[in-house]
């Protein structure tokens, strides 16, 4: 069963502007350090930082908060897996509301897909519920 959706379109070019005006307090504030480690490993960090802006932003509007209620940006994480695939990683107060939504027997699993064409980076997470395994007898 879906527990939640959401979308969010960031500007790349205002994420550039706000790393040229508040740079490491920016990033520091914003993302993890895998997030960081990738986005410098990338021609375009601006690009890959708005992408996992973008995520976050979705993200939250999944758990059904927002960027309120004490969630921190750093609660949401991206990473990739070796196929590139991002993967949403919750810790914190988001990893807190996502167990609060997920039924009894249920394990949560949160999808996001990312995408740019610039000047816009966009992300979609929807999360998912599904019944846990039943312990073999």
């Amino acid at each position: 069963m879906i527990l939640g959706i959401g979308t969010d379109l960031a500007n790349i070019d205002r994420i550039q502007a706000t790393l040229n005006r508040f740079g490491d307090r920016f990033r520091n504030r914003v993302f993890s350090r895998t997030e960081l480690a990738k986005a410098a490993r990338r021609r375009d960090e601006a690009g890959t930082l708005a992408k996992r802006w973008a995520a976050k932003e979705a993200c939250s509007k999944a758990l059904g908060t927002g960027l309120a209620m004490g969630i921190s940006w750093r609660d949401m994480a991206v990473s990739n897996l070796p196929t590139g695939q991002p993967v949403m990683h919750l810790t914190g107060w988001a990893a807190d509301r996502l167990a609060q939504m997920t039924p009894p027997g249920h394990l949560a699993i949160v999808h996001v897909t990312l995408t740019d064409d610039h000047p816009w980076a966009q992300a979609f997470v929807v999360i998912e519920a599904r019944p846990a395994a039943a312990p073999p007898a």
